[in-house]
Protein backbone atom coordinates (compact mmCIF):
# COMPACT_ATOMS: atom_id res chain seq x y z
CA UNK A 1 0.00 0.00 0.00
CA UNK A 2 2.84 2.45 0.81
CA UNK A 3 4.35 1.88 -2.63
CA UNK A 4 1.00 2.62 -4.30
CA UNK A 5 0.50 5.79 -2.25
CA UNK A 6 4.03 6.94 -3.01
CA UNK A 7 3.54 6.40 -6.75
CA UNK A 8 0.22 8.28 -6.72
CA UNK A 9 1.71 11.07 -4.62
CA UNK A 10 4.66 11.28 -7.03
CA UNK A 11 2.32 11.51 -10.03
CA UNK A 12 0.30 14.25 -8.29
CA UNK A 13 3.45 16.19 -7.38
CA UNK A 14 4.83 15.93 -10.92
CA UNK A 15 1.48 16.98 -12.38
CA UNK A 16 1.23 19.96 -10.01
CA UNK A 17 4.84 20.95 -10.69
CA UNK A 18 4.16 20.97 -14.42
CA UNK A 19 1.11 23.17 -13.91
CA UNK A 20 3.06 25.58 -11.72
CA UNK A 21 5.88 25.82 -14.26
CA UNK A 22 3.36 26.36 -17.04
CA UNK A 23 1.47 29.05 -15.13
CA UNK A 24 4.62 30.90 -14.10
CA UNK A 25 5.82 30.89 -17.71
CA UNK A 26 2.55 32.55 -18.71
CA UNK A 27 2.99 35.27 -16.11
CA UNK A 28 6.48 36.21 -17.24
CA UNK A 29 5.82 36.50 -20.95
CA UNK A 30 6.39 40.04 -22.20
CA UNK A 31 3.35 42.11 -23.02
CA UNK A 32 2.42 42.31 -26.70
CA UNK A 33 0.08 44.15 -29.02
CA UNK A 34 -3.47 42.90 -28.49
CA UNK A 35 -3.07 42.31 -24.75
CA UNK A 36 -5.25 44.12 -22.24
CA UNK A 37 -3.50 46.40 -19.81
CA UNK A 38 -3.42 44.87 -16.34
CA UNK A 39 -5.65 46.01 -13.52
CA UNK A 40 -2.80 47.52 -11.48
CA UNK A 41 -2.99 50.46 -9.10
CA UNK A 42 -0.50 53.24 -9.73
CA UNK A 43 -0.18 56.39 -7.63
CA UNK A 44 -0.60 60.04 -8.58
CA UNK A 45 0.86 62.78 -6.34
CA UNK A 46 0.44 60.86 -3.07
CA UNK A 47 0.28 57.21 -1.95
CA UNK A 48 -3.41 57.75 -1.11
CA UNK A 49 -4.36 58.69 -4.68
CA UNK A 50 -4.57 55.35 -6.47
CA UNK A 51 -5.25 55.17 -10.19
CA UNK A 52 -6.23 51.78 -11.62
CA UNK A 53 -4.63 51.51 -15.04
CA UNK A 54 -7.34 49.34 -16.60
CA UNK A 55 -10.08 51.67 -15.38
CA UNK A 56 -8.14 54.71 -16.62
CA UNK A 57 -7.85 53.20 -20.11
CA UNK A 58 -11.38 51.80 -20.48
CA UNK A 59 -13.29 53.65 -23.19
CA UNK A 60 -10.32 55.90 -23.99
CA UNK A 61 -7.32 56.20 -26.25
CA UNK A 62 -4.22 56.55 -24.08
CA UNK A 63 -0.52 56.94 -24.72
CA UNK A 64 1.50 55.50 -21.89
CA UNK A 65 5.25 55.87 -21.85
CA UNK A 66 7.64 54.57 -19.24
CA UNK A 67 11.08 55.74 -18.22
CA UNK A 68 13.84 54.19 -16.10
CA UNK A 69 13.66 57.00 -13.54
CA UNK A 70 12.50 60.51 -12.77
CA UNK A 71 15.10 63.25 -12.90
CA UNK A 72 17.54 61.08 -14.90
CA UNK A 73 19.27 62.83 -17.83
CA UNK A 74 17.63 61.13 -20.85
CA UNK A 75 14.24 61.12 -19.19
CA UNK A 76 14.44 64.79 -18.14
CA UNK A 77 16.13 66.29 -21.20
CA UNK A 78 14.41 64.35 -23.98
CA UNK A 79 11.72 61.80 -23.18
CA UNK A 80 9.29 63.64 -20.89
CA UNK A 81 9.80 67.07 -22.53
CA UNK A 82 8.90 65.59 -25.92
CA UNK A 83 5.50 64.44 -24.69
CA UNK A 84 4.85 67.73 -22.87
CA UNK A 85 5.80 69.77 -25.95
CA UNK A 86 3.72 67.62 -28.32
CA UNK A 87 0.71 67.15 -26.01
CA UNK A 88 -1.63 69.39 -28.04
CA UNK A 89 -0.70 67.64 -31.29
CA UNK A 90 -1.14 64.24 -29.62
CA UNK A 91 -4.57 65.16 -28.27
CA UNK A 92 -5.62 66.51 -31.69
CA UNK A 93 -5.14 62.95 -32.99
CA UNK A 94 -7.81 61.61 -30.64
CA UNK A 95 -5.70 60.71 -27.62
CA UNK A 96 -7.61 61.27 -24.36
CA UNK A 97 -4.74 60.80 -21.88
CA UNK A 98 -0.95 60.90 -21.94
CA UNK A 99 0.59 59.00 -19.04
CA UNK A 100 4.18 58.82 -17.84
CA UNK A 101 5.12 55.91 -15.56
CA UNK A 102 8.32 55.26 -13.61
CA UNK A 103 9.36 53.05 -10.74
CA UNK A 104 9.53 55.92 -8.25
CA UNK A 105 7.40 57.15 -5.40
CA UNK A 106 4.45 59.46 -6.16
CA UNK A 107 6.06 62.47 -4.50
CA UNK A 108 9.10 62.21 -6.78
CA UNK A 109 6.87 61.80 -9.84
CA UNK A 110 4.82 64.84 -8.79
CA UNK A 111 7.90 67.00 -8.23
CA UNK A 112 9.39 65.89 -11.55
CA UNK A 113 6.12 66.71 -13.31
CA UNK A 114 5.97 70.15 -11.68
CA UNK A 115 9.50 70.88 -12.82
CA UNK A 116 8.51 70.09 -16.42
CA UNK A 117 5.08 71.76 -16.49
CA UNK A 118 3.08 68.57 -17.04
CA UNK A 119 -0.19 69.86 -15.52
CA UNK A 120 -3.09 69.25 -17.94
CA UNK A 121 -0.63 67.67 -20.41
CA UNK A 122 0.89 64.47 -19.01
CA UNK A 123 -0.26 62.48 -15.98
CA UNK A 124 2.66 61.41 -13.80
CA UNK A 125 1.98 57.99 -12.28
CA UNK A 126 4.26 56.15 -9.88
CA UNK A 127 4.74 52.40 -10.20
CA UNK A 128 5.92 52.42 -6.59
CA UNK A 129 6.58 48.70 -6.16
CA UNK A 130 7.20 47.96 -9.86
CA UNK A 131 3.94 46.00 -10.04
CA UNK A 132 3.08 47.27 -13.52
CA UNK A 133 6.65 46.83 -14.69
CA UNK A 134 6.65 43.22 -13.49
CA UNK A 135 3.17 42.48 -14.88
CA UNK A 136 4.24 43.72 -18.33
CA UNK A 137 7.61 41.95 -18.03
CA UNK A 138 9.31 45.19 -19.06
CA UNK A 139 11.73 45.56 -16.17
CA UNK A 140 15.49 45.83 -16.11
CA UNK A 141 17.94 45.63 -13.26
CA UNK A 142 19.68 48.98 -12.90
CA UNK A 143 21.63 48.81 -9.66
CA UNK A 144 22.96 52.36 -10.17
CA UNK A 145 19.33 53.58 -9.92
CA UNK A 146 18.42 51.35 -6.99
CA UNK A 147 17.51 48.01 -8.56
CA UNK A 148 14.53 47.05 -10.68
CA UNK A 149 13.43 49.83 -13.03
CA UNK A 150 11.26 50.01 -16.11
CA UNK A 151 12.61 49.67 -19.58
CA UNK A 152 12.00 52.72 -21.72
CA UNK A 153 8.92 52.17 -23.89
CA UNK A 154 5.73 53.70 -25.20
CA UNK A 155 2.40 52.15 -25.99
CA UNK A 156 -0.91 53.19 -27.40
CA UNK A 157 -3.89 51.74 -25.58
CA UNK A 158 -7.38 51.80 -27.06
CA UNK A 159 -10.27 50.85 -24.76
CA UNK A 160 -7.90 48.93 -22.52
CA UNK A 161 -6.09 47.01 -25.29
CA UNK A 162 -2.54 47.67 -26.42
CA UNK A 163 -2.58 48.59 -30.11
CA UNK A 164 1.03 49.75 -30.40
CA UNK A 165 4.12 48.87 -28.36
CA UNK A 166 7.53 50.45 -28.82
CA UNK A 167 10.22 49.05 -26.50
CA UNK A 168 13.71 50.47 -26.80
CA UNK A 169 16.00 47.64 -27.98
CA UNK A 170 18.42 48.08 -25.07
CA UNK A 171 15.71 49.22 -22.63
CA UNK A 172 17.37 52.61 -22.17
CA UNK A 173 17.84 54.24 -25.59
CA UNK A 174 15.94 57.18 -26.99
CA UNK A 175 14.47 56.23 -30.35
CA UNK A 176 11.22 54.34 -30.96
CA UNK A 177 9.53 55.40 -27.71
CA UNK A 178 10.00 59.15 -28.16
CA UNK A 179 6.90 61.31 -28.59
CA UNK A 180 7.52 62.20 -32.24
CA UNK A 181 8.02 58.55 -33.19
CA UNK A 182 4.98 57.33 -31.27
CA UNK A 183 2.75 60.13 -32.64
CA UNK A 184 3.84 59.40 -36.20
CA UNK A 185 2.17 55.99 -35.86
CA UNK A 186 -1.19 57.29 -34.59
Amino acid sequence: MFATCSRNLYKTCVSNARRQIHLSALRTMPVKVGDEVPSISLHEDTPANEVNLRELCTGKKVILFAVPGAFTPGCSKTHLPGYVKNSDDIRSKGVDEIVCVAVNDPFVMGAWGNQHGTADKVRMLADTNAELTKALDLGQELSVLGGLRSKRYSMIIEDGKITQLNVEPDGKGLSCSLAENTVAKL
